[in-house]
């Protein structure tokens, strides 16, 4: 018992902001999704011990839950975030990517009280990103939304100023000493 108070003490003096989490969380394959080592440090395990608690539990892991990043992304991540590489003592093998539910699941499996208290704010740090992205989208929808509108009120514009154009034209005077030119007064009948 006096372990389990002493972890939760710790816990509580080494709550992580919610802001922190969310600088952990990135958009690989179009997913949300944190890395192994990061995950780890919030759950307070090794990263080594996180890869062996979900490589034990494998079932519990399927490809939407977690994934190896490919060559490439790591290449990616490395350059954007200045990380080392292999041949300098960094990692050895491509870091895993845990989405939302694999993170859930990796509190689960690692069964800490600090995994499964973490876990909480990663999980609402997952909802308030999904959060965001969606307001988001409301807004790029109205803006797609806005310029169609203007696009059409651009046509009809033109066509109105091409119309004011059209009226500000001089006009050519008819030749009334002409009689074709002349416009009829009166009655018409159908034979002139």
């Amino acid at each position: 018992m006096a372990k389990r108070s002493s972890e939760r003490e710790d816990l509580h003096s080494s709550v992580i902001p919610a802001d922190q989490i969310e600088g952990k969380i990135l958009l690989i394959r179009g997913e949300k999704v944190m890395l192994d080592a990061d995950l780890a440090a919030l759950y307070g395990v090794t990263t080594k011990r996180l890869n062996e608690q979900m490589r034990r539990n494998r079932n519990r892991f399927p490809a939407d839950f977690v994934f190896r990043l490919t060559g490439k992304e790591v290449a990616a991540l490395r350059s954007h975030f200045a990380t080392s590489s292999g041949a300098r003592g960094g990692r050895r093998y491509h870091p895993f990517a845990f989405t939302e539910h694999g993170a859930i699941m990796a509190a689960s499996v690692l069964n800490t009280l600090r995994a499964v208290e973490m876990s909480v704010f990663v999980v609402r740090a997952f909802v308030r990103l999904r959060r965001l992205l969606a307001t988001h989208q409301e807004l790029a929808d109205k803006l797609a939304a806005l310029e169609r509108k203007l696009a059409g009120h651009d046509e009809q514009i033109v066509a109105i100023i091409d119309a004011i154009k059209r009226l500000m034209e001089p006009r050519k005077s008819p030749d009334l000493s002409r009689p074709s030119d002349r416009r009829r007064i009166g009655f018409q009948s159908g034979d002139s």
